[in-house]
């Protein structure tokens, strides 16, 4: 992570010259804003949805994408979508390249942990394990993730498997990254912790919408997504067998076959697996 104003070449003046340190220094400790960041995103583009003012302020950083972004039902990709899904999650992996690439996250530094869009909530236990490697490998100083929030039940997955790689981490007596949660819009947290908001200036908003315009196999579908601001706040304790607010969406409306309360089961069995049933968030 760099603490420095990172202005790419040929950006308009009023380019934002807020740095990291600016931001984040009221969320982190000192010493975790001169680390390395990676970020885990359900889904490809997650991360320049609600992370790209840090992105580009990140280098070296990596982005791990949780699934590949290809629902198994035709009906839920775009129409304009190949024929086969694998066909289809290469393209979301070909936009991400060239998305990340405005960022100048190279390609080596995208990873996948290769769930179907839609289903990671049925692998919470091998998503863990793998994310634990991935942490062990590059030892990140913050892990910026989704925060549980209902709505859908990727970005609830991705929460889950990051607090818990976390907690084994931790138990291990492994160095662990900080939890950094992105979002465009919080909802507060129970213990009203500190949000840190970024207030886009043109040349920022332009920023994101050049990297945005890379997946234009989602276009339609980003088209409802503010680029006027993104924010950031530590992680808290979930529970993540209890919904996670009061004014929790349903999945339904993306059209998958998981219900909320299918999803926390399955995240109550994953916590008896992975041996976290009294984990700290409870």
């Amino acid at each position: 992570m760099s603490t420095d104003e990172s202005i790419q070449p040929g950006e308009p003046a009023d380019a934002d010259a807020r740095t990291v340190a600016d931001i984040l220094a009221p969320l982190l400790p000192p010493q975790v804003l001169q680390g390395s960041v990676l970020f885990l995103a359900a889904h490809p583009g997650d991360e320049v949805l609600d992370a790209s003012w840090l992105l580009r302020r990140s280098p070296g950083c990596h982005v791990v994408h949780v699934t590949d972004g290809a629902p198994r039902d035709a009906a839920l990709r775009p129409p304009n979508a190949p024929p086969t899904r694998e066909a289809y999650a290469r393209i979301r992996e070909e936009e991400s390249f060239t998305a990340l690439a405005l960022a100048r996250v190279p390609p080596d530094n995208l990873l996948s942990l290769g769930a179907v869009e839609l289903e990671a909530a049925r692998s919470l236990v091998t998503l863990t394990e793998c994310l634990v490697a991935v942490l062990k490998a590059l030892r990140p100083a913050v892990l910026v993730v989704p925060p549980y929030a209902g709505g859908h039940p990727d970005h609830d997955s991705t929460a889950f498997i990051a607090h818990a790689a976390v907690e084994l981490l931790d138990r291990a007596g492994r160095t662990s990254p900080v939890l950094l949660e992105m979002a465009s819009h919080f909802i507060p947290a129970p213990d009203g912790r500190r949000i840190a908001t970024v207030a886009f200036t043109k040349a920022e908003r332009a920023a994101k919408q050049r990297m945005l315009a890379c997946y234009s196999s989602q276009a339609r579908k980003l088209e409802s997504f503010s680029v006027a601001q993104e924010s950031y706040r530590a992680a808290p304790r979930y529970d993540f067998t209890r919904p996670p607010h009061a004014e929790t969406r349903s999945y339904a409306p993306l059209g998958g076959r998981m219900t909320e309360a299918r999803w926390r089961d399955l995240a109550r069995r994953a916590l008896e697996e992975l041996k976290l049933p009294e984990a700290p968030w409870h």
